[in-house]
């Protein structure tokens, strides 16, 4: 599967060649406040945990994986990246038929709607392919993720402790089912 192009963007499905742009990313630490309290990502964890969870739920020819987003204007000036993977993928609760949505983008992209036009062009494409129900998490005090949620309609559905390998805290879950033709 391939994500084509919106208004302003394009999308290119990450590789263990994109080691690089993931690390760069979380070199800022206001981007890593609401992941890990602003530390910033050291290369060997990119390689060595990072990379392998990647892989572990990426599948291209379901559109599952993290989708490198750059603009049409600059292809080689890197925005962020847009993940998907079934919900609870690395938990005991693994839905593949609920896509968790997810994104990180370099603080120069936020406030511009990038995160919102790209989460919803993969949204919508992968809609088409019959998936009908996506979500998405964040800590409840990021007010800028939840904002990005509201803009692709989904809508608050709980709270719960998520915990897997690399991460244990309280977080809030907004959900949307799409409705099939």
């Amino acid at each position: 599967m391939n994500i084509p192009q919106s208004a302003r963007l394009q999308y290119h499905f990450v590789t263990d060649n994109d080691a690089h742009f993931l690390w760069s990313i979380d070199q800022d630490p206001a981007v890593m406040t609401y992941l890990n309290g602003g530390k910033k990502t050291p290369w060997e964890d990119i390689q060595q945990v990072f990379l392998p969870r990647i892989k572990a739920f990426s599948e291209q020819s379901k559109g599952w994986g993290l989708w490198r987003v750059s603009t049409l204007s600059s292809p080689s000036a890197d925005l962020g990246w847009i993940l998907v993977r079934p919900m609870g993928f690395f938990t005991a609760e693994r839905n593949d038929n609920n896509l968790e949505l997810g994104w990180r983008f370099h603080q120069h992209a936020w406030g511009k709607g990038y995160a919102t036009e790209a989460a919803t062009q993969i949204k919508n494409t992968l809609a088409k392919s019959g998936i009908d129900q996506f979500s998405a998490m964040a800590l409840p005090q990021n007010r800028g993720s939840i904002g990005v949620m509201k803009n692709l309609g989904l809508t608050y559905a709980y709270d719960f402790r998520y915990r897997d390998a690399v991460f244990d805290d309280d977080v809030v879950v907004y959900s949307q089912i799409i409705h099939q033709e």
